[in-house]
């Protein structure tokens, strides 16, 4: 719980002046997140308004449930999202088969069983780094590993998910070893005391106690993940598809990747109502997943 100064600082020691400087801190602060918040809900009541053709009396929702079964189409009437969702889908299903184990088996590497020295804080410090690099930067490692050395095939499921989870790949690292580090060390001690080794210790006390943090990290990454563009346009993700695929060496499209190529098209229809009904169907994902990660994280913390 903070504490009030006894020395005088910017925010005073409780004179007329310092409550002052306070209140304006402060009023400063929530003028900020005001700001914040109310530059999100514009956008999201415009994008709503737009999918669903409110204060357009002659028009048509946008967003219904032909949209969300029916194909892409050269008609904005027709558009639909159902093959990029598809692709959506079985990407997130390479990625979170591909990425999360490995990450979240380097957290416990590094955190558990690796030495204290120089190249494992080498190697920490160059995992944060990772998560900083730009999106496009993985789009050209996907293209350059998957496409052209593996021949994985140009565009395809695989390669997308594989690039796209080197994208998170350090965002789940990173989570995981804050899970890990949030358990006690004592427990730890406590386990070692009665005999247990280090595998039965991460296995029965450290895992149990972090997989809370660590879901839910690995959850919002995956969020990140269905939501990223660039990498599919470095690796030749199809435009439009008019059928979803059915393997994972198929062509496929994501929903991010679908909705751009709707900006771009000259009709003022796909740029605006078309448009708006996707990033309408991608925002509710993205809720839907980050809900799953609150639900998944709070049911954990009351059973341990």
């Amino acid at each position: 719980m903070a504490t009030e100064s006894s020395g005088t600082d910017w925010f005073g020691d409780g004179t007329e002046t310092g409550a002052i400087k306070g209140r304006l801190f402060a009023w400063a602060c929530l003028a900020a997140t005001l700001f914040g918040i109310g530059m999100v809900m514009t956008l999201l009541v415009y994008v709503v308004m737009d999918a669903f053709a409110i204060g357009q009396p002659n028009t048509a929702p946008w967003l219904d449930w032909g949209f969300l079964t029916n194909a892409t189409s050269r008609f904005a009437e027709q558009a639909g999202l159902f093959p990029a969702i598809v692709g959506s889908v079985m990407m997130m299903g390479v990625i979170a088969l591909s990425a999360l184990p490995i990450g979240v088996g380097a957290a416990i590497y590094l955190e558990e069983y690796a030495p204290d020295n120089k190249l494992v804080r080498f190697i920490e410090i160059n995992i944060g780094n990772l998560a900083g690099v730009p999106s496009v930067v993985y789009g050209l490692l996907g293209l350059a590993v998957f496409v052209q050395i593996m021949n994985l095939g140009m565009g395809t499921v695989i390669v997308g998910g594989f690039t796209v989870g080197l994208l998170i790949l350090p965002i789940v690292i990173i989570s995981a070893q804050e899970a890990l580090r949030g358990v006690p060390d004592s427990r730890r001690q406590a386990s070692f005391g009665m005999g247990a080794t280090r595998w039965q210790t991460t296995k029965n006390v450290v895992l149990p106690e972090a997989l809370p943090g660590i879901l839910t990290g690995t959850i919002l990454a995956l969020g990140r993940a269905i939501g990223e563009t660039a990498p599919l346009l470095m690796i030749g993700a199809a435009a439009s598809v008019y059928s979803p695929p059915s393997g994972l060496f198929d062509r496929f499209s994501a929903m991010p990747r679908q909705i751009y190529a709707w900006v771009g098209m000259p009709q003022q229809e796909f740029q605006y109502g078309v448009m708006a009904a996707g990033v309408v169907t991608l925002l509710t994902v993205l809720l839907l997943m980050n809900a799953s990660a609150i639900l998944i994280r709070n049911k954990y913390q009351r059973e341990s």
